[in-house]
């Protein structure tokens, strides 16, 4: 058994609580390796933001468990190095899809862990997330929970149509599972393509898709039934044109790939939504660094050549995030 706090990472609780009284969002940023962690921790650093370092169960068989710990561990080391005093860190598993892998989780330190049972019946839902946060608690590991369905692929989690979270539910849902976070379905989508071409219209003046705007109307009922209750965006990447452009650019093939407006979701870090969940855009922002090398020095084969602007790329992405998106610079 690892105890997340002697690897110098925080839960959920209190970062939640100071975001929800303060009017914005913690990032929640997946990683896949190390460039993206140092990208994360450097962004995060110098922002002085609270930051949730999100594992999916596939990162986690790509990185290996063992790995991840001190990963993470030398997350907090560096963020000290870099002149972050009190770093708050939270090590998070993101769509964990049963019980022993959540519970695999807290033994090897993460500090919060999420249980994706969205796809069971409801009370089956209620069953299984209530026996991950029965388990958690007794190790101050946060839990977040899923009520609704997002659309779209993201690692294993895959879903054709989503299904709006259902406002009547949430008190019930809540109360009896003791969870500490609620991740809703209001028309965000995983992956690089949320939405389809027929969902959205069109800008006359560049044709790009326009997505059609989120439910803030169930949003609004949600955070009604549970005031100050921590709520949790998924599948919220903007999907920056200018990375899309870069790929394209640079041989790859990407056409309509559309995201959530950041304005959007300035809208939604304002309310009770205290976590946002940000994955391909840095996918996006690596792919775009490495593809513009290999395009214009095709004879290249230094990792670091090309891993390298990746990761200043990625990191600017991060800091744009934090400030200009969900206002949680200077609050760590």
């Amino acid at each position: 058994m690892v105890s997340y706090k002697d690897l110098g990472l925080v839960n959920t609780r209190e970062m939640f609580k100071k975001a929800i009284n303060g009017g914005y969002a913690i990032p929640a940023f997946n990683f896949n390796n190390m460039e993206q962690l140092q990208a994360i921790i450097k962004a995060s650093a110098e922002t002085k933001s609270p930051v949730i370092l999100q594992v999916s169960k596939g990162a986690r068989n790509y990185a290996n468990q063992t790995l991840l710990r001190y990963m993470a561990q030398g997350a907090v080391e560096y963020a000290k190095e870099l002149g972050w005093e009190n770093p708050q860190i939270c090590l998070h598993l993101d769509h964990g899809d049963s019980f022993e892998l959540c519970k695999s989780c807290v033994d090897f330190g993460f500090s919060s862990v999420m249980i994706d049972a969205s796809s069971l019946p409801y009370e089956e839902n209620i069953a299984l997330t209530k026996k991950v946060v029965e388990y958690a608690h007794q190790y101050d590991v946060t839990v977040e929970a899923e009520l609704g369905v997002l659309a779209g692929v993201e690692d294993e989690v895959q879903a054709e149509e989503s299904h709006y979270t259902k406002p009547e539910e949430v008190i019930d849902f809540a109360t009896r599972t003791g969870c500490d976070s609620l991740a809703i379905s209001i028309g965000t989508s995983h992956g690089a393509y949320k939405f389809k071409p027929e969902q959205c219209t069109r800008d006359p003046k560049t044709g790009r898709l326009v997505p059609p705007p989120l439910a803030f109307d169930v949003l609004d009922a949600i955070m009604e039934k549970l005031p100050g209750f921590p709520i949790v965006l998924h599948g919220s990447s903007s999907v920056p044109q200018e990375y899309v452009d870069m790929i394209n650019q640079y041989g790859g093939k990407l056409p309509d790939a559309v995201g959530i407006p950041e304005e959007q979701l300035r809208k939604a870090a304002a309310s009770a939504v205290c976590k946002i969940n940000i994955d391909s855009d840095s996918r996006l922002a690596f792919t775009a660094a490495v593809r513009k090398v290999f395009w214009e020095k095709p004879g290249e084969f230094d990792p670091r050549k090309y891993c390298g602007p990746a990761r200043d790329l990625m990191t600017e992405l991060y800091k744009h995030k934090i400030i200009n998106v969900l206002g949680s610079d200077g609050k760590a």
